[in-house]
């Protein structure tokens, strides 16, 4: 039978790459998943009411009481409240009964007459409810008489607040600095020690006098629970096995747990003893450094999904309701963790351990049992922020019902934020709430940590009664509410307003009062309760609060068009296996991204809508600039204290400037993108423009409020990084079209130079091999075999020029990271291979390897160029992020041609020294290059070396690194990196192999003069 022509090899060749390329770009654009879906979103419809005069309390004359602590203090907070009114009105007398029902029954009945008022309690904790609710009543100007003749139902009975700003130094230097974006609130950082005694007394007992004051705080308000951090630094192990097992005799650890809990027990007890219940609030997995070696002696490493494993755990937990009876519970998160919640220097961290549903179920399962023996419950959080099997536990109803397959226990309360996704606005409300057979409970944020963490008026009340009215409907087993008062996000990466200490603080407390009075009575009109608050602080002149409440509700409009795009934001995203937050152009908290991936999606999807999705940032402002007018037409003098005044005024002040800079970005960016979509000159002039008024916005709230620990100045430098790669990119497209042109030239001139008349111009020679060789590598030898000492270096010169050149071009001349990856890679496969060919073939198979990898390179930076000239490299990125089509059919023909660049480079060397060692010296060649840059980025450490690529190449968003990191995100294993060197070195081991092995076939040589026409 008669073997196919080498053209026909060819051929098939480049159809069996062309077919690979085209299955990466399948893969690529599935891995990418880039897709949307309509959002079912609430509509919020916030109003004020009409405001009516304050009522001034009766001075209380206590007649009866059933004496206990607790009825102590909640007549003690009535006592305060009246003696806080401007004046009294009258006399009143109080009797107070405590019945003998279920001692957490709520439930009290006020009776009497206005002047003699009665509370008669279900239980005790009915009658401390009921007089706490008179002091309510008192600090928000409404009657005492008026729930007269009511028995008082809570509707949610648990109803759970965090610690608050309790143990949370004000340092105005760390909040100014502005760049410390840990979410570790370092909550009593003065009162532990690193060392005995462990406990700072001193600060010991500052700290206690703030927590029972928030104690005091949330039971005058009607918590009932609350979530306290840690665990693990309580806890000795000394259940497991002989006591010393996980801890030796000795170790510091066991003596910080004790010191711990002396110090921290008395204090939880009275909080238990006055009415909350106490939670211990942690991540899972935690780990110390002798607990995890214990844990990986013993099960071989982290075992998550070993039911004995958390064995381990449970017997922690035996040891803690002993040692510690005043908690409740613990309360566990599986889906975030990592240094940016964990303390430098504490040998306490997080793991995200616990990423399958065997590993939940086997957690769960295992301190379940443990609860039910030791009469305590297990509070589950389902959020997740994508990583692993159960990454969609949040959002995901059929995730839901697979990890909780099977899991029946009344001991277990799961939690869940009331919002399908993280705490942002422009998201359905989470329907995982509305199935299981589960107690549930919702959690609510008060400080909105992606809405500038509270310091801007943002009235919540339209949507946590909406969210209420339809999640109670749809699910029986819901018993209560979670408040983050102060806490999520980066403590020290926003505004400095502390719960009860510092800031204006005031603002984010409406949210905290909105939540629980609507769980405690889902009817309540929110704006009713909006009127107390601006009661309660601010004054008892029925137009200021008109104002400050028709100010409230305009808050609203300006966070959902100011921080948001509309027409993207009420859309549901998905990308990369994840569903990303409807913000995305500030990634996160302060931080408007400069990367093409969120920038040119958001665009792509807003595109239709454009117009609207920049009026949004006109509408924000016209709502700051109404509050505004509202505020500063109130008289001074009608204020409770002249500074609240002053704070509302200044924090609208923040929230313009803020919003009008974060305006004029959001016209650049989408008019940057409209310029790479269309090409069309009017939508580059119109970048031009909202480019020059966004620069001079951005220096104005620089300038104003750049260190300003309470009003800090947004992060800009990704905005930046953005903006100067955007600056280049029209004269990058002109560099590119200019590559092209010469590349193009280049092949052309090879082409013709079969012609002889062209043959003997300068360089004609070069061209032509070149040609030839990177388009029929069979012919290489004889199309180099003429060319001189000087033609044979250009060989290398000219396509190495090309190279740097256009990747130098991709990279605006601004991503030397990129380069030195790319180029380097480059740089090893080309010296391996070509040395490999002079040691095997002599000088001649050099060249005519030089030449086939330098044409088929030639082919591929003709590619490139070509996809970069339009518009320069953002246009280039435009298209792969937003062109599924243009992305598979680059894709696709540049990955055959780079193939072909080794098959080219292997068959020419084929030529002279025989397939087998040609592959395997090309495969040595391709293993030297991937262990060479792998090693390289092992050694800088994955993240870091990412880090900065990414910095420089501005594709993904630049916060990320600095929150969850890209690999964390990404789901890239740490290790990543070292196996690819590891790869790499394998490969090429395996092609020196080849090459060295004795036997086969030695290939003809071409030598003398002859040339190829």
């Amino acid at each position: 039978m008669k073997r196919p022509g080498r053209p026909v090899l060819a051929a098939v060749a480049a159809l069996i790459l062309l077919a690979l390329g085209a299955g990466i770009a399948f893969v690529l654009t599935d891995a990418l998943g880039i897709r949307t879906e309509a959002a079912d979103l609430p509509v919020e419809s916030p109003r004020a009411v009409d405001i009516a005069p304050t009522v001034l309390p009766p001075a209380f004359d206590v007649v009866a009481a059933t004496g206990s602590p607790r009825l102590d203090a909640a007549l003690a907070e009535l006592e305060e409240a009246v003696a806080d009114a401007s004046a009294t009105a009258g006399t009143a007398t109080l009797a107070v009964v405590a019945g003998d029902g279920d001692p957490a029954d709520e439930t009290y009945t006020l009776t009497g007459a206005p002047d003699a008022l009665r509370v008669e309690g279900a239980s005790e904790a009915g009658a401390v409810r009921g007089v706490y609710d008179l002091a309510l009543a008192v600090r928000d100007g409404r009657s005492t008489a008026e729930r007269l003749g009511d028995t008082v139902v809570s509707r949610l009975p648990f109803r759970m607040a965090d610690l608050g700003a309790v143990g949370v130094e004000p340092d105005e230097e760390a909040w100014a600095a502005g760049d410390d974006y840990s979410h570790n609130s370092k909550a009593f950082e003065d009162v532990i020690l690193p060392d005995a005694p462990y406990i700072d007394e001193e600060a010991l007992a500052a700290a206690r006098v703030e927590f029972d004051d928030y104690v005091d705080h949330l039971l005058a308000e009607g918590y009932t629970a609350l979530a306290f951090p840690g665990l693990l630094e309580y806890l000795t192990f000394s259940d497991v096995g002989d006591g010393t097992e996980v801890y030796a005799p000795g170790d510091e650890h066991v003596e910080r747990a004790l010191a711990m809990r002396a110090a921290f027990g008395p204090m939880l007890q009275s909080a238990h003893d006055a009415g909350l219940q106490v939670f211990f609030r942690t991540d899972m997995l935690v780990v110390t450094t002798p607990l995890e070696e214990y844990l990986t002696e013993r099960f071989g490493g982290l075992d998550t999904e070993n039911p004995e494993f958390w064995g381990v755990y449970a017997a922690g937990l035996d040891e803690l309701y002993r040692e510690l009876p005043a908690v409740d519970g613990v309360l566990i998160r599986i889906g975030e963790a990592g240094q940016v919640y964990d303390l430098p220097d504490w040998d306490y961290r997080s793991e995200l351990a616990v990423t399958t549903v065997e590993a939940v179920q086997a957690m769960l399962s295992t301190l379940l049992d443990q609860a039910e023996r030791a009469d305590r419950e297990v509070i589950f959080r389902t959020w997740t922020v994508g990583v692993g099997a159960v990454g969609d536990l949040h959002t995901n109803p059929d995730s839901y019902r697979t990890v909780f397959d099977g899991i029946d226990s009344d001991r277990l309360i799961v939690s869940t934020k009331y919002t399908l996704g993280d705490f942002y606005s422009h998201l359905p409300f989470n329907d995982t709430l509305e199935i299981g057979d589960q107690r549930r409970i919702i959690e609510f944020q008060s400080r909105r940590e992606f809405e500038n963490f509270g310091a801007w008026p943002n009235d919540l009340g339209d949507l946590y009664a909406q969210a209420l009215d339809r999640l109670l409907a749809a699910n029986p087993n819901i018993e209560g509410v979670w408040t983050w008062t102060q806490d999520g996000g980066p403590w020290r990466a926003g505004p400095m307003n502390l719960e009860l200490k510092t800031g204006f603080w005031q603002l984010a407390e409406l949210n905290t009062v909105l939540a629980v009075r609507l769980a405690r009575d889902p009817s309540t009109d929110p704006a009713e309760v909006t009127a107390d608050w601006a009661r309660r602080w601010f004054s008892d002149d029925p137009q200021t609060v008109q104002a400050i409440v028709e100010a409230m509700a305009d808050s609203r409009e300006a966070i959902a068009d100011g921080l948001y795009i509309g027409p993207f934001a009420d859309q549901r995203v998905f990308a990369i296996g994840l569903e990303p937050p409807p913000m995305m152009w500030i990634f996160e908290w302060d931080i408007p991204t400069g990367d093409s991936a969120a920038l040119d999606v958001i665009y792509a999807i807003a595109r239709d809508d454009l117009d609207e999705a920049i009026a949004g940032g006109d509408r924000a402002l016209d709502a700051v600039d109404r509050m505004r007018t509202r505020i500063e037409g109130t008289d001074a003098s009608t204020w409770k204290d002249a500074a609240l005044r002053e704070a509302f005024v200044g924090a609208l002040a923040y929230e313009r400037s803020t919003l009008a800079m974060l305006g004029d970005y959001r016209e650049t960016v989408l008019r940057k993108a409209q310029w790479h979509d269309t090409r069309d000159p009017e939508a580059h002039a119109s970048w031009q423009t909202a480019r020059a008024a966004f620069l001079e916005s951005a220096a104005a709230h620089e300038r104003e409020y750049a260190g300003d620990p309470y009003h800090p100045a947004y992060n800009l430098e990704a905005a930046r990084l953005g903006l100067e790669r955007g600056d280049r990119d029209l004269a990058m497209g002109w560099a590119a079209g200019g590559a092209l042109v010469l590349t193009l030239l280049w092949i052309a001139y090879g082409v013709a130079a079969r012609t002889r008349c062209v043959a003997a111009w300068p360089g004609a020679r070069l061209a032509r091999a070149m040609w030839v060789a990177g388009t029929r590598p069979w012919r290489a030898a004889e199309a180099t075999v003429a060319l001189g000492r000087a033609e044979r270096v250009l060989l290398v010169a000219v396509p190495a020029a090309a190279l740097v050149v256009s990747r130098g071009i991709l990279t605006w001349f601004a991503a030397p990271a990129h380069l030195v990856a790319t180029l380097g890679a480059w740089l090893v496969f080309g010296a391996v291979l070509l040395t490999l060919a002079r040691v095997l073939g002599g000088r001649d198979a050099q060249a005519s390897v030089a030449a086939s990898v330098g044409g088929a390179a030639m082919l591929r930076v003709a590619l490139l160029s070509f996809a970069l000239a339009p518009t320069g490299p953002g246009g280039y990125w435009f298209g792969f992020w937003t062109d599924p089509i243009a992305r598979s059919a680059y894709s696709t023909v540049a990955f055959a041609l780079f193939a072909w660049v080794i098959v080219a480079g292997a068959w020419a060397l084929a030529c002279s020294i025989g397939a087998r060692r040609a592959v395997g010296a090309a495969l040595a060649a391709c293993g030297g290059a991937l262990a060479a840059v792998a090693a390289l980025v092992a050694v800088i450490g994955l993240e870091a070396a990412l880090t900065v690529w990414n910095d420089q190449m501005a594709l993904l968003p630049w916060g990320l690194s600095r929150i969850l990191g890209i690999t964390v995100y990404l789901g890239i294993p740490a290790d990543a990196a070292w196996w690819a060197a590891a790869i790499g070195a394998l490969v090429a081991v395996v092609g020196v192999v080849l090459v060295v092995l004795p036997g086969g076939r030695r290939a003809h040589r071409f030598g003398g003069g002859a040339s190829v026409a």
